[in-house]
C-alpha cells in the first residue's frame, strides 16, 4: 500500500466545546467539552466540514453529513499508525488521537527490553496493541467486545510490521485472574479503564472503585523482578494526572520514584495549541 492511500489525522481547530479534524479524506466536527475558548480559525474552515456529530441526552448522538454521503469506513494515518476509521453512535472515529504519544513511549519500552511479553486491557481498536507489537513484543490483547476485536484486526492488516498478537474477547478482571491462577507473567501492562462499565453477567464496573483492585491484580502477573512498564490511562471526570499517579503509588510504592503523569493531548495543526484529552500514569522499570 501507499502512502497516499492513507492521508493523514490532522486537529486543524478547537473551541466553543467544539474541535474541527482532518480526518483523512474527510474534514468532521465533534464535541470537545473542555475547548472553552474561541476558535482560532474563521467560520468559513469550519464550514468546509464534511461532517458534524451532536450529542444528545441519552449519551449517544447523531451525525450530520452533507448531502446526506456517509462513508461506512476510511483509512488514515496517526502516530505512526494505520488505522481504520468509522464514524460511531456515540461520536468516536475508532481511536483516540491523544495516545499517540503513549504509543511512541510503549515502542521506546518494548525496543528496550529482551523479547517481551505484554498485555493491553480495554484495547479497543488497537493502537497500543500495533505500537507495541510493531516494536518486537508479543502482545495478548483484550476486549469485551468481538465486533471491535474484529475493527482491530483489520487495523493489523494495514501495518508494515503486524507483529505477533494473541486476540482476545473477555472480560479485563475475570482474565486477569484467570491468568494468576494459571501463573502466567507480562512484561508490560496497558490499560484504559472506561469511567462505568456492565458485564455480561450484569457485574457493573465503576473505576472510581475498581482501580485499585484493578492494579492490584496487574500487578500479580506482572513480571516485577525484570525491566516492566504499566500504563494506566483514563478519561474519567473527577481524576488528575496526579490522582491517577497516586493510585499507581499505592499499588507500587517500592517504584514510585519512576511515575510519570501528565495531561494527554492532541496538537493543532500549524500551531503551538494543543487540545487536553485525557490524563496518564506510568511506570518504566530497566
Amino acid at each position: 500500500m501507499t502512502q497516499d492511500k492513507h492521508p493523514p489525522y490532522l486537529l486543524l481547530d478547537s473551541g466553543s466545546c467544539r474541535k474541527l479534524e482532518q480526518a483523512g479524506a474527510y474534514r468532521i466536527i465533534r464535541p470537545a467539552l473542555n475547548a472553552f475558548w474561541k476558535p482560532a480559525l474563521p467560520e468559513s474552515e469550519w464550514l468546509r466540514a464534511d461532517a458534524e456529530f451532536r450529542r444528545d441526552s441519552g449519551g449517544g448522538g447523531t451525525w450530520t453529513w452533507k448531502n446526506g454521503h456517509r462513508p461506512a469506513d476510511w483509512t488514515i494515518t496517526w502516530g505512526g499508525i494505520r488505522l481504520y476509521v468509522k464514524p460511531t453512535q456515540f461520536g468516536h472515529l475508532g481511536f483516540f488521537a491523544e495516545q499517540a504519544p503513549n504509543w511512541e513511549w510503549l515502542r521506546a519500552c518494548v525496543r528496550a527490553m529482551p523479547h517481551p511479553k505484554t498485555l493491553n486491557l480495554f484495547a479497543y481498536s488497537g493502537g497500543a496493541t500495533l505500537a507495541m507489537a510493531s516494536a518486537g513484543a508479543e502482545v495478548c490483547h483484550l476486549d469485551a467486545s468481538n465486533g471491535i476485536i474484529e475493527w482491530a484486526k483489520k487495523n493489523q492488516a494495514l501495518a508494515d510490521k503486524p507483529g505477533k498478537i494473541r486476540w482476545i474477547c473477555d472480560d479485563a478482571m475475570k482474565f486477569v485472574a484467570r491468568e494468576q491462577r494459571r501463573g502466567s507473567r507480562y512484561n508490560g501492562i496497558v490499560l484504559d479503564p472506561p469511567s462505568f462499565g456492565r458485564g455480561a453477567q450484569g457485574q457493573v464496573w465503576k473505576i472510581e472503585e475498581g482501580i485499585a483492585g484493578m492494579l492490584s491484580s496487574c500487578k500479580k502477573i506482572l513480571d516485577t523482578e525484570k525491566s516492566y512498564f504499566i500504563l494506566l490511562s483514563c478519561h474519567s471526570q473527577g481524576f488528575s494526572p496526579i490522582s491517577l499517579g497516586r493510585c499507581l503509588a499505592e499499588v507500587f510504592p517500592e517504584d514510585a520514584s519512576r511515575i510519570e503523569c501528565g495531561e494527554m493531548t492532541i496538537p493543532e495543526h500549524r500551531s503551538s495549541r494543543v487540545l487536553p484529552a485525557g490524563i496518564y500514569a506510568r511506570i518504566f522499570k530497566k
